[in-house]
This record gives structure tokens, sequence and C-alpha cells, in this order.
């Protein structure tokens, strides 16, 4: 029986094994090439949809959505927008039946907005932020998700890396794909945890949970200078807790 937890943190994803994308990469240049590539993807149950962004480092510059990744469970093909736009065959698959795994798709839609005014959300989409909780999985990320189904790490390094850079670079190539390749993997995970209820959640309280905007009662067994009751009162405090009370115990 697959365990699986409610959260997960990130000294427990630190020390798991890294994993990316073996599959094949396509590095879509023209809309030709675009059309091939959407005509291949429609012929697909389904694929895991992700975009990626040049990051902005002054302020009120802001960039388009230069990259679209879109994979199968071995294949993934890689839509530089920046260079082609928005061709109809992209905008037409977005808004396909084929069903489209994606997280935080929010966001992928309003930037592909930005771009080229087409309606993604028309599609036939999962968000995996929404399908997770039904698991009593309460992150959000793609890498913390990952790593508490597969116990393997997603990097994400490249993240903030140029996606308008006139080539891309291997390592980018394989963090794109690998983002959008483990939508799939962990759609087809969840799916066959629902289908067959072998699994098993196993509920960690963090330490600060414990005591958030909670009331909590100090009991100090020997009153002097009160310094040591004061200190703890002072970090539960620091650390949410909405009111301490401090009782001291001590002989007449």
């Amino acid at each position: 029986m697959k365990q699986i937890k409610n959260t997960i943190t990130k000294a427990e994803i630190a020390e798991m094994p890294k994993v990316q994308f073996s599959g094949r990469v396509f590095v879509i240049y023209t809309e030709a090439d675009a059309d091939k590539a959407v005509e291949y993807l429609m012929t697909q149950e389904l694929v895991g949809v992700d975009t990626e962004t040049r990051p902005s480092f002054k302020k009120g510059t802001t960039h388009k959505v230069a990259l679209l990744q879109i994979a199968t469970a071995d294949t993934c093909f890689l839509f530089r927008l920046n260079r082609i736009g928005m061709p109809a065959s992209l905008q037409n698959f977005l808004m396909s039946d084929v069903l489209k795994i994606g997280l935080s798709l929010k966001d992928d839609f309003m930037m592909l907005r930005r771009r080229k005014d087409v309606h993604a959300e028309e599609g036939n989409w999962i968000e995996l932020q929404d399908y997770v909780g039904r698991f009593g999985i309460e992150d959000r990320s793609l890498q913390k998700i990952y790593a508490n189904l597969f116990g393997q790490k997603i990097s994400k390094t490249q993240r903030l890396s140029n996606w308008e850079a006139e080539t891309l670079t291997e390592s980018q190539m394989k963090y794109a794909a690998t983002d959008a390749w483990a939508c799939v993997e962990i759609y087809n995970c969840l799916e066959e945890m629902e289908r067959t209820g072998a699994y098993e959640l196993i509920k960690v309280v963090e330490p600060e949970k414990e005591i958030l905007e909670t009331d909590i009662i100090l009991i100090d067994d020997i009153y002097t200078t009160g310094s040591t009751a004061n200190e703890i009162s002072k970090l539960l405090k620091q650390n949410g807790a909405k009111k301490v009370i401090v009782l001291t115990i001590a002989k007449d």
C-alpha cells in the first residue's frame, strides 16, 4: 500500500535523489513545426502542460510568456512562443478536448492571454492543486507533490534562467520538460490511488502549526527571577501562540 503524507518538508526533499525527464525533447522554432507537433499531440489521451517566462529583476519591467511545454509520458515539445507567437493550431489544441494536466493553471492561462487573446481555460483541463486535496495532501507546489508521491526531487535551479535566450541550454530544456512530464506522472499516480484506494495518509503536524493561534498555559515549578518562563513565553508568541499564561508552583 502506498503511503503519502499530508505535508512534506524541504529538509526531507533535500535528502531525496533527483529525477529528470528522460524521454524525447523537441524544441519548436517555426509555425510549421508547431503544426506537426500539435497533430501528434491531438492523438494523445492526456498531456502535461507548463509555461516559462523570463524573470524580471528590475522594478516595472515584465515579460510575456516565452515557452510553452507540453509533454506525454515519453515525449515533450517546447514551443518557443517568443519566436513563433501563438499559432492557430496551438490555440486550437489548448481549447481542445484532449485532457491537459497542469498546476497553478490560472497563472498559466493569464500569461498565455497576455501573449495572445486565447481562452485556453475553455479546454479540457485538470488542476493538480485541486486534485491532490482529495487525498489529504496539503502542499501545492509541484516539487513537494512529486516528492511526496515518488520520493524523488525535481530540481528548480533553472527556474529563474533566461527563457528568451537565443538558444536554450540542455539544463533549461531538461528542466522545462521535467515540469510538464511530472504533471502527467502525478495525475496517473493519483488516478490509480483513487481507483484502487490503495494508499494510506500519514498525518504530519508541523511544530509551528501545533501552537498557531492557540492559548497556552506554561507551568513553572520553581519561581526565581522568572527569566526562563519569560523567554519561553516570548518564543511561543513569536511562533504563533495567541496567548501564553504562566503559572508558577512554589513551596510556601
